[in-house]
């Protein structure tokens, strides 16, 4: 067979006898054109063969002669190609597949914010908003990349914004910017793995000042998805006085619009008087107290979690979505 004179022989050695060069057997030729290669000894020999098919085979033989006896040959089976282990494919199909899913997570989150555009955080949402929106979190939520948020805790920090929830007792806080000349400010969540602490942050703006309330938090992780929250303290911040009031020319109270046009006038006399209160106050410490009620604990679930968006449920079956901090999608809103 023409493809031995390219196989490497078997790499063994033992000490051999001399073998006259008038035995019929020293022929090399028939050897090459037959696919064998030998070791001759008088002692039992190893007989080493290959093939074109590259099938190989192992025999011990007695007799001096290399084509051994009539006797069946005693046979070392060689692994076979069965025992291959074969490494897994990625295939064109797999990448497009990841791409599919990758294209439908963006989309719905864009969807999800579109939703959000108007609800003022969810109190003005209507019942048919709130059911997309609902069924919008439930998609995104089958498509979680982090299935496991606890044990990605680096993910988890830094400052995210409240973009919409359900949960019934931040209503009149999110109502209060329906009052006359004040609004609710941004409601935000900090979170430092390092430390396990959360703080919770809202700012109100009114004509003559603003001023922020804040919470602070330790958490333990309970499960893969699951923290639990002791609310410690709580934090009311300096005011920070206008140097100049600014008073609307009009409000809307109530479905009825006030003119507020003849106060500009007297409260113009208060600015001075703002400013030197203002520079009084500034250099005051912030207003701590602790939080000793039965609800200072809750638990929170991390349903959906990504770089830009994270979804959360509460012990109340209350839903909140918050956008991190520099996300793009926060300019949509």
């Amino acid at each position: 067979m023409a493809t031995l004179a390219s196989f490497s022989l078997c790499p063994c050695s033992y000490a051999s006898s001399p073998v006259p060069s008038s035995s019929p057997h020293s022929s090399t030729a028939s050897h090459t054109s037959l696919g064998l290669a030998t070791l001759r000894s008088s002692e039992p020999k190893l007989v080493f063969t290959a093939s074109a098919l590259g099938k190989s085979r192992l025999f011990a033989v007695t007799s001096d002669d290399e084509w051994g006896e009539e006797r069946p040959p005693l046979e070392i089976p060689l692994p076979s190609e069965e025992t291959v282990v074969q490494a897994p494919t990625v295939t064109a199909s797999t990448v497009d597949d990841d791409v599919e899913i990758g294209s439908d997570v963006t989309e719905l989150k864009r969807t999800l914010v579109d939703c959000l555009i108007g609800t003022d955080r969810g109190i003005k949402a209507s019942s048919e908003v709130r059911a997309e929106i609902a069924e919008l979190i439930t998609q995104l939520e089958a498509k979680n990349p982090t299935p496991a948020p606890t044990e990605s805790l680096p993910l988890l920090n830094g400052k995210w914004i409240l973009a919409y929830t359900s949960f019934s007792e931040l209503f009149p806080l999110l109502a209060a910017g329906n009052l006359p000349l004040v609004k609710v400010g941004e409601i935000s969540q900090y979170v430092d793995s390092n430390t396990l602490t959360v703080e919770n942050s809202v700012t109100f703006t009114g004509p003559l000042a603003t001023t922020s309330f804040s919470t602070s938090a330790s958490f333990e992780v309970r499960s893969p998805k699951r923290v639990q929250i002791k609310f410690e303290e709580g934090v009311i911040g300096t005011p920070q006085l206008t140097d100049s009031i600014e008073i609307p020319e009009n409000v809307q109270v109530m479905g009825q619009t006030l003119d507020l046009k003849p106060l500009q006038g007297p409260l113009k006399s208060l600015q001075d008087a703002a400013s030197s209160v203002a520079r009084s106050l500034s250099g005051q410490p912030p207003i701590k107290f602790p939080i000793r009620t039965d609800r200072a604990q809750s638990w929170l679930l991390t349903t959906y979690l990504d770089s830009d968006l994270r979804i959360s449920r509460g012990d109340g079956g209350s839903i909140f979505v918050l956008l991190k901090e520099g996300s793009e999608l926060l300019e949509d809103l």
